[in-house]
């Protein structure tokens, strides 16, 4: 079955260029030009994948379609920004996005990533069905994750994150490690995606974010999730 990609954009012109570019590579595309309309055909239709404008004029904008997209649906989205400023890159991830696409973009960079981003969705998941890594609890059949009794929404790229740290808990795993396990080869040297990810990830697992003891961080090597939480071992 043929991926089907949505596209929403208030620009024609760069809806037609999406258009294009994924038909090329094989993908079935349907587009939006406003985010109500977009998340009604979230609503009511199934897509392998959402890529959206960040700025709208509208009610809504790219970063609030994606948090609604993200209150009751796991499909994969990228959010398109002709910003190239960390908060804005930081407030994408935030809001529940997979990827932040910066403007202009190269088509093949942005298909690879695409590519990847699927395969990891459809990667079927391997280990035992529950994982337990002190007061963290993660099922990976129903992809819950309780912390502390507490359920945790995480969305897709967290939830990978985080299993990816349990399954070696309490063992440093490098960087590079954890980039290609969890976003793929084409993302080794994407270190500010990580970062990113364990910031999030440290605002929704930790007592105090600001001083983590669950993920801790060997500088310039590598994170670590901890079972026995004890001294802060930095950011």
């Amino acid at each position: 079955m043929t991926d089907r990609i949505l596209v929403v954009d208030y620009d024609s012109k760069s809806i037609h260029l999406l258009r294009q570019i994924f038909t090329s590579a094989g993908y079935t595309v349907t587009s939006a030009n406003k985010p109500e309309r977009a998340l009604q055909m979230v609503s009511e239709d199934t897509y392998s994948l959402v890529i959206t404008e960040s700025a709208f004029q509208d009610e809504l904008d790219g970063f609030e379609l994606i948090r609604k997209i993200r209150e009751t649906s796991e499909t994969p989205l990228f959010l398109l920004t002709a910003l190239n400023d960390p908060e804005e890159i930081l407030k994408g991830f935030e809001s529940g996005a997979d990827d932040v696409i910066l403007k202009p973009f190269d088509s093949r960079i942005l298909l690879a990533k695409t590519k990847a981003l699927l395969r990891r969705c459809k990667k079927i998941k391997s280990g035992p069905e529950i994982i337990e890594c002190g007061n963290i609890t993660i099922n990976q059949t129903s992809r819950e994750v309780v912390v502390n009794g507490n359920a945790v929404y995480l969305t897709e790229t967290e939830y990978n994150l985080l299993v990816e740290l349990a399954k070696h808990h309490d063992q440093v795993m490098l960087h590079e490690q954890l980039l290609e396990s969890v976003w793929g080869p084409e993302y080794r040297h994407e270190m500010d995606y990580l970062r990113s990810y364990v910031h999030i990830l440290r605002k929704k697992l930790e007592l105090k974010p600001s001083s983590p003891s669950l993920i801790v961080s060997l500088s310039g090597i590598g994170y670590k999730l901890v079972t026995t939480p004890a001294e802060n071992k930095g950011k």
